[in-house]
């Protein structure tokens, strides 16, 4: 079915400009004005609304294979494309972990079989899985995951000589979970014996702080510019990490620094740093409680300061469901993670509406520099011939956060009870309408995410 969107206010590299757009096979056909001419099956007049790009989510945990009581492809591809993200790119720390090719494969199937979204799975490294990892193809693979810090799973890679060998001869894209895992293991021992059981939920904050995260990225980051690696550390959680990152700027397809080298090191912030701090503790408790930890206030404002002036490159969420039963848990018990994907794009539409970003920045931070900085065949922009991912959102509406619309699986969201002034009405995967006004078409697929390596 071709469909013809006409009088969208689009948002694409760094411009808004009233425009139609016109989509046949999958594709974006023609960007134009007055195309009304045009024949089309399908007419959408999007006067007075943003067309942009969908948002491209770098790190998700979808929990299939393994622990689908908490999720599965499906239902969060459901959350997300409901959000406008029309691609993601999901964690190997599921049961068992993606620790083979095989396996990894296992994972692309259930992709193609169940996501409503584009979808891409990272490989993931352990202490002993070298030779796997070196068998990741970086043409159809995301990039290698390693988390330098345990966080959820057992896939934390603490050798050096595993390290080193990877950061050596990595096929691809490497992305960190950055936090020293002995600074977080004194930390807790310390608090441990010092509260008992019976312990203050922001305690999370001086646990998992300051001093771990930035030991870990700092030694990540050594290693990338030792061995030349292309790495990108995840969900940057401090002020103090932000002066490892140079300004990067977008340019034909790269992330490239001033002298125009490529940017070796890049860096994803997630919206729940740069919405939540630690004051929130005290009326959310556990359900903000993940790793890296959400911490006192002036860190999120250094970490939207360090998006804004192109240190850290993309905003992602690092969505990661538990059930509500599991957040209910006492602090020691309780798992580390949020359920995010379905208000991602709300959240930064929520603080552009406050003055703190453009919503141009929004979506180059989301779409554009995500596809550049993972290198994504055709995909990420709003250009003739790329694929038709895109999402229409109604700025004059309010999307109200309540468990009855939620997607996810685990049924319940750290944003219930807030009005976000932005609603996203369309959303097209790959040239296919699947959700529209509150409605799904689940009858065609998301594809897989291909890459420019």
């Amino acid at each position: 079915m071709t469909t013809l969107i006409v009088n969208a206010l689009l948002v694409n590299e760094n411009k808004v400009q009233e425009l139609d757009v016109l989509i046949e096979n999958g594709h974006i056909k023609r960007i134009g004005k007055d195309l009304q001419h045009e024949s089309a099956d399908r007419v959408i007049d999007a006067k007075g609304q943003y067309l942009m790009p969908g948002v491209i989510d770098d790190q998700v945990h979808f929990r299939e294979p393994g622990l689908t009581y908490k999720a599965n492809i499906y239902t969060e591809s459901k959350a997300a494309v409901a959000g406008g993200v029309t691609s993601f790119m999901e964690m190997p720390n599921t049961v068992p972990n993606t620790l083979t090719q095989h396996l990894l494969a296992d994972k692309y199937q259930i992709g193609a079989d169940t996501s409503l979204a584009n979808y891409s799975f990272f490989m993931g490294a352990s202490n002993d899985n070298y030779e796997e990892v070196m068998r990741t193809n970086p043409a159809e693979v995301c990039g290698i995951k390693i988390f330098m810090g345990s966080s959820t799973g057992n896939m934390l890679v603490d050798a050096p000589e595993v390290l080193e060998k990877i950061f050596a001869n990595a096929p691809c894209i490497i992305a960190t979970h950055c936090e020293d895992e002995p600074t977080v293991k004194q930390r807790m021992a310390f608090f441990k014996e010092k509260y008992g059981e019976n312990v203050p939920y922001n305690i999370h904050a001086l646990i998992r702080n300051e001093e771990a995260c930035l030991t870990s990225s700092s030694f990540a980051s050594s290693l990338a510019h030792k061995h030349g690696t292309r790495l990108h550390i995840l969900h940057i959680s401090t002020g103090d990490e932000v002066h490892l990152f140079e300004v990067g700027n977008r340019s034909n397809g790269q992330i490239l620094l001033a002298d125009g080298k490529p940017k070796l090191v890049t860096a994803e912030a997630c919206v729940h740093h740069l919405w939540f701090d630690a004051e929130d503790y005290h009326t959310l408790g556990n359900k903000i409680k993940c790793n890296p930890a959400i911490k006192a206030p002036h860190h999120k404002e250094a970490i939207l300061r360090a998006v804004l002036d192109n240190r850290i490159d993309v905003i992602a969420t690092d969505h990661a469901p538990h059930t509500i039963e599991e957040k209910a848990q006492p602090y020691w018990q309780a798992p580390s993670g949020l359920p995010l994907v379905q208000h991602t794009l709300n959240v930064m539409l929520e603080l552009s509406r406050a003055g703190k970003i453009s919503v141009e920045r929004v979506v180059e931070k989301m779409s554009h520099a995500v596809a550049d900085c993972f290198q994504i065949s055709d995909r990420g922009y709003i250009r003739e011939g790329y694929w038709a991912d895109l999402i229409l959102v109604d700025v004059n509406a309010v999307t109200q956060v309540q468990s009855s619309d939620l997607y996810s699986k685990c049924g319940w969201s750290p944003f219930e009870g807030t009005d976000f002034h932005s609603q996203i009405t369309h959303t097209f995967v790959s040239g296919n309408l699947v959700f529209e006004n509150g409605k799904f078409n689940e009858e065609v697929k998301g594809k897989r995410l291909l890459f420019n390596r």
